[in-house]
Formats: C-alpha cells, structure tokens, sequence
C-alpha cells in the first residue's frame, strides 16, 4: 500500500489514505469487534464523506479486516465509484488468510459459505470469538453477494492466486494478476559474502525448523545468516547458538537487509506455505542474489529453476540438506545466475512497469459502464 501510494503520488495523482490500526482490537468486547467486522458504520460515513470532499474517483482497498469492514464497499457504490481490491492474502477464503495449520497446508474452509472448520480449530488469533467474527462476515458478505458484486476488480498477486480464488467463487471476469513492486531500486551486489540468507518473520509457517535442522544435518554447508524476528525468535536464537555455521543477527534495519542481500551468495526461502508475494523475494532479485525456495503455491510463480534461483521439492530436510552439501559447486552455480535474477526482476517488477499496470486496472474501472449492483 504505501509502496502504491507512493508511486502514484510521485506520477502527480492525489491519493487519500483510510487507515486503522488493528491493535485497537486488543480493548474492544467481543460482541463489539464481531459487530464492526461484519459492518462498521463509522467506516461507511468516513469513506462516503471522503468520497465526496475529495472528488475521489477509484476507491483502492488493501484491507477491511476487521475495523474497516466490506462497509467501505457499499460507501463507494453509494458515490458511484468503482472499488479495485488486492488480495495480499487469502483472508475470503480462509479465516487464517494463510492455508497453514498445525504445520501443514490446510484447505477446509475453500469453498464452504460457513468457515465453520476455522471456529473448530480457533483459525483467527487462536481465538473462538473473533475467528466466529471473521466467518460471520464472510458468510453474511457471502450470502449478501457483496464479494461478487461490489467490487469491479480483485487484484492477484500471483496466477496460483488467482487459481485459488476461482476455486473459491470469486468472478473469473473481475480477476486480474498485478504483482507487487519496489519503489526502490536496491541495485546490484557481487554476492561475494559466501554465504547464505534468511531474512523475514520467525514463524512455523516459514520453515524455520527445516531449515535449522538442514544445516546442523550439513555441518559442510556454506555459513548461514538469519535476520528477523517474530514468535520463534527464542529457539532460533538457541538453535543457532549450537550451530557452528549458523549467525542469528536478529531485527535489522532495512538497509541492513539489502547489504546482506547483496553479500549473500542466495537466499534461501524454505516457506511452506502459500505466499503471497514477500517483498523480501522482489528485493533479492533486485539485488541479482538468487532464490533456493521449496516448490509450493505462489512460489512457483515467482522462482524458476536456472534462471533466478533453484526450486526444491516440498519435501524437508533431506531435500535442502543434499543441495547445500558441495558449497564450492553450490556458490560457482548461484555465481552463474546472478545476471538472470537480475534480469528477471527489471522485466517483471519495476515501479515503471507496476505503474503501467496499476493505471490500466483503474482506466477500465473508469470506463465500466453501469451499476455493479
């Protein structure tokens, strides 16, 4: 969002920014939240006012969940302005917005009106109350036809997402495939560090214990710097403490996170779930530093074998553990690919590029004639 913000900004349009920030759900009773994530009143008169102060033309949404409501919809339809919707993740599918429970992917709640499997397993914050919250929007939106018919465009990251939201029910006639960008060009590093990087979130759902356990099984393997935080932050931290060939830097600064990416010989991505589109992958292959990521969802996508990076079969910790096992071969091949990765991040995920797309999504909003409703 702020990286859309920016950019049109930059190319002279007027952007109006609406945000809430979640933490206010932290007070909030229940009963309330569930109350405002199926309808929130206040949200429908602020964006049906700032509609009209503002001469607004195209209302963009990032997210509704769960302060902003689908209310902003209908406060858009009401002025006759076309709503475009990226889908960051897979929140109209799945009450998680992940696919990933207990370690695993997880597809109960696609293509079920009533997510009643999420309330089963407590999805959403590991809370019954607000992941019945969440379902009950989805299911009254649902049996309203608002995610049919009150959004002109969805916006998919990926084709695996768009895939995935067909399944789901969404209109094949308002799904587009936009993927992110970088405002910034990071520029290109030589990758001569030698050695590996994770950089993101500390959590299951990116394969952290595979990947830990993949370089104590390879005491061979070329050195491995992890930089991040989150929930297993702990055990990271021990683990790599244990671990000869294993840095844990923790937090870092952004800047900090580009000079590794242009240090590292790759990055190695072993998410297990389906992804988005992680700005941490746009930004390495800015950086010419390839990709060694587990072939699943979106990231099939997004890596392609010898050409930026080196798929893996989803298969744990045998699979990495064999290909990090000759580093010197391991670094020479990553070496070979730079120029690629390069490349492959100027055709497809530039602010110029993004640009083009993004106007041609809002033009033909623009020109549809007729009521959504």
């Amino acid at each position: 969002m702020a990286a859309e913000h920016a950019l049109l900004t930059e190319k002279g349009h007027s952007v109006v920014q609406y945000t809430v920030h979640n933490d206010a759900v932290n007070t909030m009773p229940a009963i309330q939240l569930g109350v405002k994530t199926v309808w929130n009143n206040e949200s429908y008169r602020r964006i049906w006012r700032l509609i009209a102060e503002h001469a607004i033309e195209i209302v963009h949404v990032h997210n509704t969940l769960p302060l902003v409501s689908p209310a902003v919809y209908y406060a858009a339809e009401t002025r006759k302005v076309p709503v475009i919707q990226t889908l960051h993740n897979y929140r109209l599918l799945c009450p998680a917005a992940t696919f990933f429970r207990e370690g695993e992917i997880c597809e109960l709640c696609l293509g079920k009106g009533i997510k009643y499997p999420a309330l089963v397993h407590r999805c959403y914050r590991g809370s019954l109350p607000a992941s019945a919250a969440v379902s009950a929007m989805l299911a009254a939106h649902g049996l309203a036809g608002t995610y049919q018919r009150k959004v002109h465009t969805y916006i998919a990251l990926t084709e695996f997402a768009k895939s995935k939201f067909l399944q789901g029910g969404l209109p094949a006639d308002r799904l587009v495939v936009k993927p992110n960008f970088l405002a910034d060009d990071p520029g290109v590093g030589n990758g001569s560090g030698g050695y590996a990087l994770y950089a993101g979130r500390l959590a299951p759902e990116k394969g952290l214990d595979v990947l830990l356990e993949a370089w104590r099984a390879c005491p061979n393997a070329l050195p491995l710097k992890i930089a991040g935080d989150g929930p297993l932050q702990a055990m990271v931290k021990e683990r790599a403490t244990s671990l000869a060939n294993v840095e844990y830097l923790g937090a870092c600064e952004h800047s900090r996170v580009l000079d590794l990416l242009k240090g590292a010989a790759f990055l190695v991505f072993p998410s297990r779930w389906y992804e988005g589109m992680p700005l941490v992958l746009l930004e390495s292959m800015a950086c010419g530093t390839p990709v060694v990521a587990f072939a699943v969802g979106s990231l099939n996508d997004l890596i392609f074998d010898e050409v930026n990076g080196v798929k893996l079969p989803l298969e744990g910790t045998s699979i990495l553990g064999r290909f990090l096992n000759d580093s010197r071969e391991l670094i020479g091949k990553m070496a070979r690919l730079r120029a690629f990765t390069r490349r492959y991040f100027e055709q497809s995920f530039t602010a110029d590029q993004n640009y083009r797309r993004l106007l041609n999504i809002y033009n033909k909003a623009l020109n549809r004639p007729g009521s959504l409703s």
